[in-house]
């Protein structure tokens, strides 16, 4: 009999994922592998809302199913060895799930490889596991280099760039984790579901003064509502003032494209509440020229598209805020870097530091690494 594999989180159990199953055992029997509560939380961003046992358990009381287990692995190829050990005929994905990684892994094990039409059954709704959610489109930001600058401490020393992209809520990124989570919780208060339409300038400015209000003490950097508020990859260069004194966007799609195939992000915990990444600080005149230029070494790599140049910066951007300060590299990020240096052109903290998400810059991603997606438009 013909052996079908299909693998996923089957989260919240829905007439899409039988659908999908169904459409399996049209090729032979199925065998599902099923994403770990460890896999979910770090691919998603948040834990599962059903446990493994009970995602297996709903799994297996499917009858399409041969059988199921938890993948062994993790990341996003989570099931790569136990599909090794089955050795299946057909390898079926549905289309947002297609990856040159699978398909790659088929022709090493000689499987076919299939991508399915996801067609909902007859009478049926099609369905996803978000369609069960009021669905957020509101996007997060990532800080790509100058990360700091955007604070009147740090460009009154060196006026310099912070370089942003709108990343699309694929995932939900869990808190403090430097993904402008708090900045994004405005944002939702502010339009519910949806970023105004208009100027996305003036939509950052609203963010930003609704997140600071008059007589806050602790005032936020813009680039977080900016990085939110302004799709695609964008140069905001600050010169001693809260708000960048230049706003210098790039919606090119073959620069957002090479973005997207060569920074990729990892979680590594969720830093604590109290983090305060100031205490041991050394901010001078000199380390802050050296994270404005590293900064610009990252812009002009990504506009050229020359990954050598891009990851100097990406990289020489997290090492000058280290040096400035270092309570932003924890014991647990540089076990991640030691466990990466070998696969990873470059790396860093997309936030204040302390724990959170690292970006990685890579020729090519680790299965663990998580992708993300950029906001296209124009200002």
């Amino acid at each position: 009999m013909t052996k079908v594999f299909v693998s996923g989180c089957f989260d919240m159990l829905h007439s899409g994922h039988v659908a999908f199953i169904e459409e399996a055992a049209t090729y032979g029997e199925v065998y599902v592998g099923v994403g770990s509560d460890r896999t979910v939380a770090r691919l998603k961003g948040r834990p599962p809302v059903n446990s493994e046992a009970e995602r297996l358990y709903m799994i297996k009381a499917l009858r399409a199913v041969k059988d199921a287990w938890v993948n062994g692995g993790g990341g996003l190829m989570d099931f790569a060895d136990d599909v090794r050990g089955l050795k299946p005929d057909v390898f079926l994905v549905n289309a947002e799930g297609a990856t040159p990684e699978k398909e790659a892994l088929c022709r090493e094990i000689g499987a076919r490889y299939v991508v399915g039409a996801r067609t909902p059954s007859p009478g049926l709704p099609a369905r996803s596991t978000s369609s069960y959610r009021e669905e957020c489109r509101i996007p997060y930001r990532i800080d790509l280099a100058g990360g700091w600058l955007d604070q009147p401490g740090f460009s009154e020393l060196a006026p310099g760039p912070v370089l942003t992209v709108s990343i699309e809520p694929d995932m939900e990124f869990i808190d403090l984790a430097g993904m402008a989570t708090s900045t994004r919780k405005k944002a939702i208060e502010l339009w519910s579901t949806q970023l105004p339409a208009g100027d996305p300038v003036k939509t950052g400015r609203t963010l930003f003064c609704y997140e600071n209000p008059p007589g806050k003490k602790m005032i936020s950097g813009s680039q977080d509502a900016l990085g939110i508020a302004l799709p695609g990859f964008n140069r905001l260069d600050y010169s001693g003032d809260f708000w960048p004194s230049a706003i210098v966007p790039c919606h090119d799609g073959e620069v957002l494209s090479w973005l997207e195939r060569h920074v990729h992000l990892l979680f590594v915990k969720q830093r604590a509440p109290d983090y305060d990444p100031y205490p041991g600080s050394d901010i001078t005149a000199a380390k802050a020229e050296t994270l404005a230029a590293a900064a610009d070494w990252c812009w002009r790599g990504a506009l050229d598209r020359d990954l050598d140049l891009f990851a100097k910066g990406f990289l020489g951007s997290f090492e000058a805020q280290v040096g400035m300060l270092p309570s932003m590299l924890t014991p647990e990020v540089e076990r991640m870097i030691a466990a990466h240096r070998g696969r990873a052109l470059a790396w860093k903290m997309v936030g204040a530091g302390g724990g959170g998400y690292m970006a990685f810059v890579a020729s090519a991603p680790a299965a663990d690494m998580i992708p993300v997606r950029i906001r296209r438009g124009t200002l």
